[in-house]
């Protein structure tokens, strides 16, 4: 083992030494004379050529650095197939086969799979009506129990040597029609807000963005028509709770509605691609590309 391991480094750094010729010093070779292609490294039969590495070369490296990337590229690659001739000669028969029957296996389902994902492409209806989603949620309510509390709130971040912070507070949480248009005029001077209460948020996002808000202290802030002002060194957290639904309520609509997009898709994608399995065994027979030979 120590002799082959002696014999390994010896050919890596011979395959070394001559892929940064081959690189650097442009001369003709006899396998020049067989490819068009310019070889920088050989292992047995197999080549590794200049434009395998090209693509690979970024155009704003130093000369220097494309030089170690080159030589490190080529180190590796040789060390992979040495290895590879090596395990080819040591390896138990038994186990080869077996590699060999998962490459075939892996090697046809990545076709297929690349190919039926062609088909679906040309053919797949990515469209999904508000009909169909409302109706899919009708039918599967229960499986969209929430895990988590959502909330409904319009927040303000200020600095904490904001002066007029009582006028906004008080505008914030009545929110009517000059109140917004006030808030919208001087919404520059605020570190961060979001007005739009129409929405559904997970209290672990209000929790990350109000600081003094933690997972032990949101029950008693974040309730139904709750206003709540907090402050830190950083700044003063003004919200209005609007709406709350709690842990184990069925999630809205409005909430699940990307993942009920996602779901019509892939059964609508599974549908499809089992049609096209279908029709492409019919088609062979048909054309007598594909028979079944069984006994009886």
């Amino acid at each position: 083992m120590q002799l082959e391991n002696i014999v390994l480094n010896k050919l890596v750094r011979f395959v070394s030494v001559f892929a940064l010729i081959s690189l650097f010093i442009s001369c003709s070779s006899i396998w020049k004379k067989k490819e068009d292609r310019e070889p920088l490294a050989r292992v047995g039969n197999s080549y590794l050529y200049k434009d395998d590495i090209v693509a690979l070369l970024k155009d704003n490296v130093s000369k220097e650095d494309s030089a170690s990337f080159v030589t490190n590229y080529i180190n590796n690659w040789a060390t992979k197939q040495l290895l590879l001739s090596k395990s080819k000669i040591n390896l138990p028969e038994e186990q080869l086969k077996e590699f060999n029957e998962l490459i075939e296996n892996y090697k046809t389902d990545l076709y297929t799979r690349a190919y039926k994902e062609a088909l679906v492409s040309q053919t797949e209806d990515t469209i999904v009506t508000d009909a169909q989603l409302t109706s899919f949620y009708e039918n599967e309510k229960e499986n969209f129990m929430l895990k988590e509390k959502l909330v409904k709130l319009r927040f303000i971040e200020l600095s904490a040597q904001f002066l007029d912070k009582e006028q906004v507070a008080t505008r914030l949480d009545r929110f009517n029609e000059k109140d917004i248009k006030f808030l919208d005029s001087i919404g520059i001077q605020f570190k961060n807000l979001n007005f739009n209460d129409s929405i559904w948020v997970k209290a672990s996002r209000i929790v990350n963005e109000i600081p003094p808000l933690t997972f032990e202290n949101e029950d008693a802030y974040l309730k139904k028509s709750q206003f709540f002002e907090l402050q830190d060194s950083i700044g003063v957290y003004l919200a209005k709770v609007t709406d709350v639904l709690n842990t184990n309520d069925t999630a809205p609509l409005s909430f699940v509605k990307p993942s009920i997009k996602q779901i019509l898709l892939n059964r609508r994608r599974l549908e499809l691609i089992r049609k096209l399995e279908t029709e492409i065994i019919d088609d062979a027979i048909k054309d007598k590309e594909f028979e079944v030979y069984v006994k009886d």
